[in-house]
């Protein structure tokens, strides 16, 4: 029984410490599905920033650069306009100055006429020449600007494209991630259930077995129970008949001094017959 008790005690034990050592894994396990997961989303959202803050630099570039451009464009033009008033101020002058030296010699109305005509002639062409190269590289400027668009549009384009397609990459490795995960949590749950019953089949033979002993045991002890009665009415049986034997053998003798002697050698006998039976139930227990 005290055996029994104890394997009974180390079960119960073993079985608190079982599912104590099965819960603190499991919530190790979770922990560490939990961080990883924090950490690939802390890798995402970390990737997604530095994607959108670099698009945020290369778009403040390309707006810097085309600002510097359109400056520059401005500041030609208005140098190439100033440049241009100039000579045509410069070339005034100097028709005028010649103009009147012209009429301060000649003082002809036709030639003064002619010339007017000829410089008015030579303005107009000038002019003709001017808008005819401002509108060249207004051309210009456009179709620049038009190739300029359209390679910033594709580079936009490819840039969403690369975005959308790391972006579907990520969500796809994250859901084979937690398509692994769950399937490793599930298999766990199942060897925790067969380990339970396992260990409960377990138990049940052990206290099936604990009870076959102790019944084999106790039957074991009842049949010698029973012997030693048996051997116990045997030994009173024989013990009487060997009491009545001699006391029909000394009945002639005196009966004070034979009832004595009689009961001290029954008393003696049946104490050694006690010891005897004493030591063999001993040794057979």
């Amino acid at each position: 029984s005290r055996c029994l008790c104890e394997q009974k005690i180390l079960q119960q034990t073993f079985r608190v410490w079982r599912e104590r050592w099965t819960v603190s894994r499991e919530r190790q396990l979770s922990l560490r599905a939990d961080s990883h997961y924090r950490h690939l989303l802390h890798n995402l959202i970390f990737r997604a920033w530095r994607a959108y803050v670099c698009q945020q630099q290369g778009k403040r570039n390309r707006y810097y650069v085309a600002e510097s451009h359109a400056k520059k464009q401005k500041l030609l033009r208005t140098w190439q306009h100033w440049l241009i008033y100039v000579d045509v101020q410069r070339t005034k002058q100097r028709m005028q100055a010649v103009a009147l030296a012209f009429r301060e010699r000649t003082h002809l109305c036709i030639s003064w006429a002619v010339w007017r005509r000829r410089c008015c002639q030579i303005c107009t062409g000038r002019k003709m020449n001017i808008l005819a190269l401002q509108h060249w590289a207004q051309s210009l400027q456009f179709r620049a600007w038009l190739q300029w668009r359209d390679l910033y549009l594709k580079s936009q384009n490819d840039k969403q494209k690369e975005t959308r397609a790391v972006a579907h990459h990520m969500h796809g490795e994250l859901k084979r991630c937690m398509e692994a995960w769950l399937e490793y949590v599930n298999i766990c749950r199942e060897k925790k259930r067969q380990n339970e019953l396992a260990q409960e089949h377990h138990q049940v033979k052990v206290i099936r077995q604990c009870f076959s002993g102790w019944h084999l045991s106790w039957e074991c002890r009842r049949r010698v129970h029973a012997h030693q009665k048996d051997l116990e009415k045997l030994s009173a049986r024989i013990t009487l008949w060997r009491v009545f034997a001699r006391w029909k053998y000394v009945i002639l003798c005196v009966e004070e001094t034979l009832r004595c002697e009689l009961a001290e050698k029954h008393h003696r006998h049946h104490l050694l017959v006690l010891k005897k039976f004493w030591n063999c139930w001993k040794s057979c227990l």
